[in-house]
């Protein structure tokens, strides 16, 4: 009986020598050329060449014009930069999570903010038997839920313009805010409350309270929440977690260089 035939790889040959280019740059070298590019990695000298002019256009590599040799460019810093924030962020928050969770036994969460949108990059189940369900990488609409309403109200008010111009608010529930007006009126409270709430916005029987985490310039980078059942979380029973919630905010904020002063603001 034969052997079926394998599956030919899902990749593309020109991204994995594009790949190949930007890696030997993480060997030492500052700066290479197209011949000696070409020479490492086995191709043709006039492939190496379209390769490195592609990625001098994507600004991954930049051209030193009197050597005429090839650098890692600036995108290339700035997405190292965000893998090193988002390694800090972990960091600074699993052992405050992890703590959260055990005083409030429900599901913790940390998510930063993308436009309209919500995405959740830290998670802690709750051990109750009645939670949460979800995942890291989950995205949620920004403005029916108790992280995205307080991220949207720490935006400056040229960001918050920008991101809300046009914006059709999309109701997930009979509860949600789908009038800006409204949604402006609910930003200004919690700008001057300091955290957030969101009881059946996002989703019929489910509650959450969210207080913003800042980085060492002050300026906030994520929030984090504390989710659960409305059968647990609702009205005073919520709203006890404010507090815990703010102080865990504030716990990450300090082990990521923040440092509190007396009537610090949202903004």
């Amino acid at each position: 009986m034969t052997e079926p035939k394998r599956r030919a790889h899902s990749t593309l040959s020109s991204v994995t020598n594009a790949a190949r280019v930007l890696k030997e740059f993480g060997k030492g070298n500052r700066e290479i050329g197209v011949t000696e590019l070409s020479r490492r990695l086995g191709i043709g000298k006039s492939t190496a060449h379209r390769l490195v002019n592609t990625l001098a256009e994507e600004k991954l590599l930049e051209q030193d014009p009197e050597t005429g040799q090839y650098r890692l460019g600036l995108v290339m810093y700035e997405l190292g930069a965000v893998v090193h924030w988002h390694t800090d962020l972990h960091e600074a928050c699993s052992p405050v999570l992890d703590q959260l969770r055990t005083a409030t036994n429900e599901t913790i969460q940390v998510a930063i903010l993308d436009h309209r949108e919500v995405v959740y990059v830290e998670r802690r189940e709750s051990p109750q038997t009645l939670r949460l369900f979800g995942r890291v990488g989950h995205r949620n609409d920004a403005h029916c839920t108790s992280t995205g309403k307080l991220l949207l109200a720490c935006l400056s008010p040229a960001k918050l313009e920008s991101t809300t111009i046009g914006w059709k608010l999309r109701a997930r529930t009979p509860y949600t805010v789908t009038r800006m007006d409204q949604l402006m009126k609910q930003l200004e409270d919690i700008r001057r409350n300091g955290w957030s709430e969101n009881i059946n916005e996002a989703e019929m029987g489910v509650a959450s309270v969210a207080a913003p985490i800042r980085n060492g310039l002050g300026e906030v980078i994520a929030a984090v929440s504390i989710a659960g059942p409305v059968q647990r979380l609702t009205g005073d029973s919520l709203r006890r977690f404010a507090r815990p919630c703010v102080d865990a905010g504030l716990a990450i904020s300090r082990r990521l260089g923040y440092r509190d002063t007396k009537g610090a603001r949202l903004t």
